[in-house]
């Protein structure tokens, strides 16, 4: 099978979307090994340069004035995704006599694929991270009143596509509305027990004594991860849990500079640690020497990568009750609570003071990982999406046949 995956994103970056498209690609590339098989990946000039056995990687190039392209959209993504939409074209075009199968097409580049459908006749999968339409309107207030439009062309990815594959319920449910053909949910994995540990000790690193908690948020600094709600929620409670530090890797400088001109001024300021990037490789160390996980997201309908990765550690998740966490989690594996700093500090104060309480979520949560959200689970439903659109398509793949048979 030749298929062309389109992942306008920078690439490789250790964050949420590159990551899954890079196990993805890993995925297809494990499938279709024949020679006659292709796996072309077309991704922004912006990132680490890695090599993926098996996969091509072509990068966009015409935009290299564009830096630090951070997660979401953005009009730095809406300027490369013009050059990416002519860089898909000239690759579609310079294999147009050995054409590609299927493309998949990771969030917005569903767009690009439509065009491609139409010129081309290459059918595609829509692989659905988000609501574009209500990303786009959440993240600039000015586009409300285009919400239809744009609900209208995201309705119309989704129709034409051979399948649509969210990461998660909530968006099956919009894509089944939308009239997709095929959906088929495919959820995010953990990477705790996928990437070699790291011999850190972050204690030791941030000065932390045995006797205190660490409560710890992994991941950017967006507005809509609610990271502020954290902070404000620890600091309101900060005085009745004086063993508990609040830890968070991650996030931009500027990102960062923001959350310590907030807690500069706090007496508690310095129980507070802005501890910055870290290498994913590094997450199962760092998320098992926490005793306390938080996910304070406040928008966005998707479940944040960082959960799987969370239940995985066999820690105590305080999460905030909305769709993005809930669709994934529930009251046996997390403490879930309202998206404001109030709850938030309550949460956080009923886990530091209840030992027995982080031990029996922690229990579940590892459990409920182990069943659900590992990578062999990962590979195995990619891999049933494709033999099922290999039937849909009329394709004969030998290579398919042995890696289902062997």
């Amino acid at each position: 099978m030749k298929v062309l995956l389109l992942a306008p994103q920078p690439f490789y970056q250790e964050r949420g979307t590159p990551i899954a498209v890079r196990l993805a690609a890993e995925a297809l590339a494990d499938k279709y090994n024949a020679p006659e098989d292709r796996i072309d990946l077309l991704v922004y000039h912006e990132g680490e340069k890695i090599g993926i056995p098996g996969v091509t990687i072509h990068r966009v190039t015409g935009c290299d004035f564009i830096k630090n392209i951070s997660p979401g959209i953005s009009l730095k993504k809406l300027v490369c995704d013009i050059f990416f939409f002519f860089a898909a074209l000239r690759l579609v075009w310079a294999f147009r006599r050995d054409q590609y199968h299927l493309v998949h097409a990771v969030e917005e580049s569903v767009f690009i694929a439509v065009v491609l459908k139409f010129i081309f006749r290459i059918p595609y999968i829509y692989d659905m991270d988000s609501s574009i339409a209500l990303q786009a309107t959440e993240k600039w207030i000015i586009l409300k009143p285009l919400y239809p439009i744009l609900s209208a062309f995201e309705k119309l990815g989704i129709k034409l596509s051979q399948a649509v594959v969210p990461v998660c319920d909530t968006l099956a449910v919009l894509a089944d509305r939308h009239g997709s053909k095929h959906t088929h949910i495919l959820r995010d994995v953990s990477l705790k027990a996928e990437l070699p540990n790291a011999r850190i000790d972050l204690r030791q690193e941030l000065g932390i004594d045995s006797k205190e908690e660490i409560i710890l948020y992994v991941g950017n600094l967006e507005s809509y991860q609610g990271v502020d709600l954290l902070v404000d929620g620890f600091l309101s409670v900060e005085h009745e849990i004086p063993s508990a530090r609040l830890v968070i890797i991650g996030g931009s400088e500027s990102h960062r500079n923001v959350l310590k001109e907030r807690t500069k001024d706090h007496s508690a300021a310095e129980r507070i640690h802005i501890a910055g990037p870290r290498p994913v490789t590094a997450l199962g160390e760092y998320l098992s020497q926490a005793d306390i996980l938080a996910s304070p997201r406040s928008k966005g309908n998707n479940t944040p990568m960082k959960i799987y990765s969370y239940l995985h550690s066999g820690r105590a998740i305080l999460a905030t009750d909305l769709p993005t966490h809930t669709q994934v989690l529930n009251t046996d594996v997390s403490l879930l609570v309202a998206a404001n700093s109030t709850a938030i500090g309550t949460g956080l104060k009923a886990l530091v003071v209840d030992h027995e309480l982080r031990k029996q979520l922690g229990k579940r949560a590892f459990d409920y990982a182990e069943q659900n959200f590992t990578l062999k689970v990962f590979r195995q439903r990619l891999w049933e999406l494709y033999t099922k659109l290999e039937r849909a398509l009329g394709i004969e793949n030998k290579a398919s046949e042995i890696s289902r048979t062997a």
